[in-house]
């Protein structure tokens, strides 16, 4: 019995401090927003916002809500997120094999990268991407094109925009192509572990990915067309860019700002987790007459997988938080958006704070919950 209370006392007495502290910053909240006249709610989010955003992926305008602006500052900070992730992650991976190949200018190369991007304070980087090597790029109506569709200007990058139709079929079709890649994969490898065998995952996972798709225009009514981007002088002076896409150049420096400081240190999550499998280990796999690919597929990356996704998950949690000082550059995301004008204009800054704070918290754990099952799903069945 005295065991039991010696093991639950120590949490009641956390949680009753817990408690006490939240309950004395919320009452003493409470009394000094009567004291000056402060009234609490969220009421102000179906007000007309009155202010417009330069870049939103859904259609937003200062004759919508302040709601309808959180979510444009929400999608724009995912969106960065995103991008920022797989651009990361890709050169984290590159540069991280690259910097144990035996190759010796191979090797400095990526690691003079590791050492200098991650060196330089983020903000900083931003601030040159965005201020210095952007700047530096033509107007308008200077901008030469780039595969004769791209147009790289001051004002951002045009690329043209593709205009579906029946756009749901070919979504399913994607669907599907995943599904079966999936349970193919599943197959595969348990075929391998009972049988030894070995199917060609990669080149059926890519031919499903073109064929079920292909197969939605050839026979599925799905149609796609591109919208070219058009130079329309607006000025004595003045050019810009109608139709198409435009990417503008917060988004593009704010991305390569976070995807290149964000892959050093995924790139040393790689090398250490490729070092971590023992020598002895690549020595049998050549052994028993397996190629170096094998070696670096079958053997290494399933073992090093297991040490390199705990530590990337945290760089995939810092880029996603680290994207907050897009405010610097005036980038719309989340928090200039809704945490900066909106929470000037309407003063609700317990409101516009706490669901800011909330946001970003729900998409930390989003990442931690779906990484930590990747990892749980790679890690090794003990029978």
């Amino acid at each position: 019995m005295n065991f039991k209370i010696k093991k639950i006392l120590p949490q009641i007495v956390t949680l009753l401090a817990v408690v006490f502290v939240f309950g004395f910053f919320t009452f003493n909240a409470q009394v000094n927003m009567d004291n000056r006249g402060i009234e609490f709610g969220y009421g102000f989010l179906s007000q007309e916002s009155s202010f417009d955003v330069q870049f939103s992926l859904i259609e937003y305008d200062g004759s919508h809500s302040y709601a309808r602006a959180y979510l444009v500052g929400l999608l724009n900070t995912l969106l960065v997120a995103f991008i920022g992730i797989i651009f990361a992650t890709v050169i984290g991976v590159i540069v991280g094999i690259a910097r144990l190949s035996p190759n010796y200018l191979i090797e400095r190369t990526a690691a003079f990268y590791v050492e200098f991007f991650r060196n330089i304070p983020l903000l900083l980087q931003i601030f040159f991407w965005y201020f210095a090597a952007l700047r530096a790029l033509p107007l308008p109506q200077d901008a030469e094109a780039i595969f004769g569709v791209f147009f790289l200007t001051i004002k951002g990058l045009f690329v043209p925009r593709f205009v579906w139709e029946n756009l749901d079929i070919f979504f399913y079709s994607l669907i599907a192509a995943i599904i079966s890649i999936v349970v193919i994969r599943n197959y595969a490898r348990k075929l391998q572990e009972s049988e030894g065998k070995q199917l060609p995952v990669f080149s059926i996972s890519v031919g499903l990915l073109i064929i079920l798709p292909l197969l939605t225009f050839l026979i599925g009514g799905v149609s796609l067309s591109f919208e070219m981007p058009v130079l329309e002088q607006i000025a004595t002076t003045s050019f810009k860019y109608t139709g198409g896409l435009g990417l503008p150049p917060e988004l593009i420096a704010l991305t390569l700002a976070l995807a290149l400081y964000t892959a050093t240190f995924i790139a040393e999550c790689v090398r250490a987790g490729i070092q971590g499998i023992s020598k002895g280990q690549k020595e049998a796999a050549a052994s028993i007459g397996l190629t170096p690919n094998q070696i670096l597929k079958l053997v290494i990356m399933p073992q090093a997988l297991r040490i390199i996704i705990p530590p990337t998950t945290n760089q995939y949690l810092n880029l996603t938080k680290n994207s907050s000082l897009a405010a610097a550059i005036a980038y719309p995301d989340l928090v200039l958006v809704f945490a900066g004008t909106a929470l000037m204009q309407t003063g609700r800054a317990i409101e516009i704070v706490s669901i800011t704070m909330f946001t970003y918290l729900s998409i930390s754990l989003s990442i931690s919950v779906l990484m930590n099952w990747y990892n749980k799903s790679i890690a090794i069945k003990e029978k």
